[in-house]
């Protein structure tokens, strides 16, 4: 396929999403997913490009910062095709409901329409690095909780794609999410994908409905123990890193 076969493709992948389910969803919960968003080919050229290491500007050994057990590679750009598909298609949809969220927060940013137009807004912050990521984990690895700041611009919503086959590639490794409110305790969510499927979670502060209005509440998410195999995933961060 040509990078135009595959811009219309996605595009039409994300038509096809139902956007008010996925924001009402995001709203209740934090997250939604979307099942077979990757087909299965899309899932194993995308594992497949972690052993070429002139696609990555840089590799991570989480162990070494404490950042859990396993490795992720950011893509060096010119992004996978795939992928830059991906991020450039999904951002609009999710730029209209970041916007709603910023608007419950009583926080007056709003998002541009485009991811060019948002990659040029983070570029005047000194943000200038390209952020998806293929993330990989053996058997004992997990990734503690966190959030993907890389400088003062972050976009509040985020995405995950499994590339693995749960039950066949690997067990464990369930994606995690937690959420904090000032003076309640923590609560969270335990996600099985199955391969190709997307998760769209907040991966900041998000409002939350409370008695005298909105609340903020701050989201983290990690990555639970694998037990057996290995098991890989695409990260698709919107905002570049500085």
């Amino acid at each position: 396929m040509t990078n135009r076969d595959i811009d219309d493709d996605v595009r039409a992948r994300v038509a096809a999403i139902d956007w008010t389910a996925a924001a009402a969803a995001i709203a209740a919960g934090g997250f939604a997913t979307v099942p077979g968003f990757m087909t299965a080919a899309d899932c194993a050229a995308l594992i497949a490009l972690d052993g070429e290491e002139a696609r990555f500007r840089t590799r991570v050994e989480m162990a070494r910062h404490g950042f859990g057990e396993g490795s992720y590679g950011y893509l060096a750009e010119p992004l996978p095709a795939l992928v830059a598909a991906m991020r450039a298609a999904l951002y609009p949809p999710l730029a209209k409901i970041a916007d709603a969220m910023m608007a419950e927060l009583g926080r007056p940013y709003r998002y541009p329409p485009s991811l060019a137009a948002f990659r040029k807004r983070c570029r005047a912050e000194g943000q200038t690095k390209a952020t998806p990521l293929l993330l990989r984990y053996g058997a004992g690895g997990y990734n503690r909780l966190h959030q993907d700041v890389y400088g003062p611009l972050a976009f509040p919503l985020q995405g995950t794609v499994l590339l693995s086959r749960p039950g066949q590639d690997f067990d464990g490794g369930a994606f995690l999410l937690t959420e904090t409110m000032p003076r309640q305790q923590s609560r969270g969510e335990a996600v099985a994908l199955d391969r190709g499927e997307l998760i769209i979670f907040a991966g900041g502060d998000r409002p939350v409905p409370g008695r005298r209005g909105p609340r903020r509440a701050r989201m983290r998410h990690g990555v639970a123990t694998v037990t057996r195999g290995a098991r890989h995933t695409l990260g698709l961060i919107f905002h570049d890193a500085a």
